[in-house]
């Protein structure tokens, strides 16, 4: 059933065929059992009402050998290139007609390469407590598929690919993303007097909910964090800039904040590399408010946050993704 459906769907075949073409080496990776499976999802922050679900989803994956065989040859391709920046596995998600195996597919893909992420990890030196909040953001992005959607499972299976392959770390506040700049954030650098193209190593830099405020004093904690973090486990790789692709940039939110406010105050740590000329409204409707699809007459305005998002889109107006960045040398 499992592979019927995923070749009944154009993309997904072409997806599944590159997963069996692929040279990567097998790996001997094992899916835990029943008793030990709870433990192991809780030290990944999943949501207590999930463990449950997915235990016996856990029985059904098990007694379908094509499941397993899919799990295994996943697990092989996504950990052979392990902290090779933009050489994981393509993560796809599967269909809506498979449920909670679906969803929760790639779940078990990153259980099942965890030893090989710690492993990977210990080879790096990284602290097991950076490790462990990193790993974590797996089970707060479950909580926000079961905010948004009253399901359990995983929305955004390539964006956790980042944290399980070694590109992306939790250090205080902040995440930083091991990447490349692209061709128009390299242009605006550059017209800005720095010596660098498309394709040279910068940290990206992304801002979690349910972390605690925003504030200067977080910040300036995650950036020196970051700073000896990189500099000790990544001697070899130089990063000049740090980037941020986020609608918290978006400078419009001058209008209806204080210059006090934490995210002003966010917004003024970076330069514009360009201007985002396509409206983004589902972003911060997304992630100020849980869902997306919430009408905008609608929208609650508990706070000040809440209600620049609302009253911009209520006048007419329209919200972008804002391109930051600033020098780390």
């Amino acid at each position: 059933m499992l592979l019927d459906a995923l070749r009944a769907d154009e993309k997904l075949a072409g997806w599944l065929k590159d997963l069996e073409s692929s040279d990567a080496p097998g790996v001997a990776a094992v899916l835990p059992g029943a008793d030990d499976l709870p433990e192991i999802l809780l030290d990944l922050a999943v949501p207590h009402e999930d463990i449950n679900e997915l235990v016996a989803l856990r029985g059904r994956l098990a007694a379908d050998p094509q499941a397993m065989d899919l799990l295994q040859r996943c697990v092989g391709v996504f950990v052979h290139h392990m902290g090779q920046i933009d050489r994981r596995m393509e993560m796809r998600l599967l269909p809506e007609s498979l449920g909670p195996l679906g969803r929760c597919f790639h779940v078990f893909v990153f259980v099942m390469s965890l030893p090989f992420v710690r492993a990977y990890h210990e080879e790096r030196g990284i602290p097991a407590e950076v490790s462990r909040r990193t790993l974590a953001d797996l089970g707060r992005n479950m909580e926000v598929q079961r905010r948004r959607t009253g399901t359990y499972g995983l929305l955004v299976p390539w964006w956790i690919s980042l944290h399980f392959h070694g590109e992306l770390y939790q250090l205080g506040r902040l995440q930083f993303q091991r990447a490349r700049l692209g061709e128009r954030t390299a242009k605006g650098i550059r017209e800005a007097g720095r010596d660098v193209g498309p394709g040279d190593l910068c940290l990206s830099v992304h801002i979690p909910d349910h972390r605690g405020p925003l504030s200067p004093t977080a910040c300036d904690r995650s950036l020196a964090l970051a700073a000896e973090f990189f500099a000790r486990h990544y001697p070899e790789e130089r990063y000049e800039v740090a980037v941020c692709h986020s609608w918290l940039l978006d400078r419009q939110l001058q209008r209806y904040l204080s210059a006090e406010s934490n995210i002003v105050r966010f917004q003024k740590r970076f330069r514009t590399a360009y201007e985002e000329t396509e409206p983004n409204d589902t972003g911060p409707v997304a992630f100020v408010f849980g869902d997306p699809d919430l009408p905008v007459a609608q929208l609650p305005g508990r706070s000040s946050v809440e209600r620049a998002v609302g009253d911009h889109l209520r006048a007419g107006g329209h919200w972008y993704t804002g391109h930051g960045w600033f020098p780390l040398s």
